[in-house]
């Protein structure tokens, strides 16, 4: 299947989006044994109206050996919002954090940017290898961080959240998005099965995870304004974080 083929929104988004998207897709490509992840039919395309402005969400998903579900949702609200919104959830047999990366922008401008991979241990630590290899990252320093949200302690130490203030530093968050998923793919692809006991451990966490971003309140009242209280829950918890059965 083509990737030029599938007819996308990408186009009319701001340009950061654009290149995210398209540099997300690169990665994976160039990494992982990607095939296709089924999505209820009615939910990879939807349009709806929200406050008389035209509501449309176009998500992509795919599945390998290591990830149970990869998951790119690019959603436009007339010219009033422009959203990313990127989760890859590992099997659970593999002892991998949540990459999870959100951008948020309207009439030409990004309001929020953020990206991090995120631990499941209970003890909130990383693996080693993902610590070693983050820490080496050179520093990047942006002039306008944003605060976390209330239920934002499941993000690690190196979570990035920031309203991005030029070109240059949309351009950092691009190449810190590139590192951090060179990093999860490389670490993925070299990751061995875990114990069952780990696997429950590891599952626990990514519920934890799915059940806090559950919370994110903006999203759900988009949703719910456009579609409904009973769309939203159901594509909150089947779209955006399914609970890993």
């Amino acid at each position: 299947m083509s990737l030029t083929s599938i007819p996308s929104l990408r186009e009319q988004q701001h340009p950061l989006i654009r290149q995210l998207a398209d540099c997300i897709e690169a990665v994976w490509h160039q990494h992982l044994d990607l095939s296709p992840y089924h999505l209820p039919a009615e939910l990879g395309y939807v349009e709806g109206r929200l406050e008389g402005e035209k509501l449309t969400i176009e998500n992509r998903c795919y599945q390998t050996p290591q990830f149970r579900k990869m998951h790119l949702e690019l959603a436009k609200v007339g010219n009033m919002l422009d959203i990313l919104h990127c989760v890859m959830f590992p099997r659970p047999e593999y002892d991998l954090p949540m990459f999870g990366c959100d951008l948020v922008g309207g009439r030409g401008q990004i309001s929020a940017a953020i990206a991090d991979l995120s631990p499941v241990h209970l003890d909130r630590t990383l693996p080693e290898s993902y610590n070693s290899a983050l820490s080496n990252l050179q520093p990047v320093n942006f002039s306008q961080p944003r605060e976390l949200p209330e239920w934002g302690h499941i993000f690690s130490e190196f979570c990035i959240f920031i309203r991005p203030s030029s070109p240059e530093e949309e351009t950092m968050f691009l190449g810190r998005v590139r590192e951090f998923l060179e990093v999860h793919c490389q670490n993925a692809i070299a990751a061995t099965p875990v114990s069952p006991e780990q696997t429950q451990q590891i599952l626990a966490g990514q519920h934890n995870y799915c059940t806090k971003q559950q919370q994110n309140d903006k999203t759900r009242r988009v949703l719910e304004k456009a579609f409904g209280a009973e769309w939203a829950e159901h594509y909150m918890t089947t779209v955006l974080f399914d609970l890993p059965q």
